[in-house]
């Protein structure tokens, strides 16, 4: 009965489902639930999944989602902390969703393949996107791709990475990279700006040097992103 019924995928996860290349052989690290793999699956675009997951609790919600969908033969379950237990050649597109830019860095880290040149990176951080971004500048990847999408109310980038150059300024790292047509990027930067003001608030009211230090060099991060600003309105005033 479940078979037929058809699995919704949050805007998350769907904007990372349609940028998977038809064919790809996936991992969707830390997939929880297992609904990307099983949905991908479903739609036929894909020649193999793995659902990788730290957790047995989770990695056991994915098998039950693959069971319901009656895909539970051609979604791999597996057992590991990142990408530990997968090898480069078993999958070409790591995907990489719904967890903090500071433990997504933590996973690439641990596996320097990432960056070799065969492997695409979807990766869909909810946090600590300068941490994330910054890493991979770092480390041999570049963004060749990044949208926001909303989702309950939130706006998150998922970005598209692969091996290659990239340098970031301060504020490329914390607003992102060619998002200057994105439809959010305006209320995104937005509110980075507020949330720099709040924190500058704060370092105006202390004597310590440091904290002068610190405020001069937000000012300047906030002059970039008033910039940034700028720079989408005029992008997109052809539109508004």
């Amino acid at each position: 009965m479940t078979k037929n019924r058809k699995l919704e995928l949050s805007p998350r996860l769907q904007l990372l489902a349609d940028w998977v290349r038809p064919g790809a052989k996936i991992a969707d690290v830390g997939t929880d639930h297992a609904f990307l793999p099983v949905w991908l699956t479903l739609a036929g675009k894909v020649s193999s999944a793995i659902a990788s997951d730290l957790r047995k609790g989770p990695l056991e919600r994915g098998r039950e989602t693959a069971g319901e969908y009656g895909v539970g033969d051609r979604v791999e379950m597996r057992l590991c902390a990142g990408l530990e237990g997968i090898a480069p050649e078993e999958a070409d597109t790591i995907i990489i969703a719904g967890m903090g830019g500071e433990t997504i860095v933590h996973i690439l880290e641990a596996a320097p393949w990432t960056s070799d040149g065969t492997h695409t990176l979807l990766l869909q951080p909810m946090s600590k996107m300068e941490l994330l971004r910054s890493f991979l500048a770092d480390s041999g990847h570049t963004i060749i791709r990044e949208q926001l999408v909303m989702d309950r109310g939130t706006v998150y980038p998922v970005m598209e990475v692969t091996a290659g150059h990239m340098k970031l300024t301060r504020g490329q790292a914390l607003a992102g990279v060619k998002l200057q047509h994105d439809p959010l990027q305006d209320r995104a930067l937005i509110w980075l700006i507020i949330r720099c003001q709040s924190v500058l608030a704060g370092l105006n009211r202390s004597d310590k040097p440091a904290d002068r230090e610190k405020a001069d060099a937000l000012r300047d991060l906030m002059g970039e992103l008033l910039e940034m600003r700028e720079e989408w309105r005029h992008a997109n005033r052809s539109s508004n």
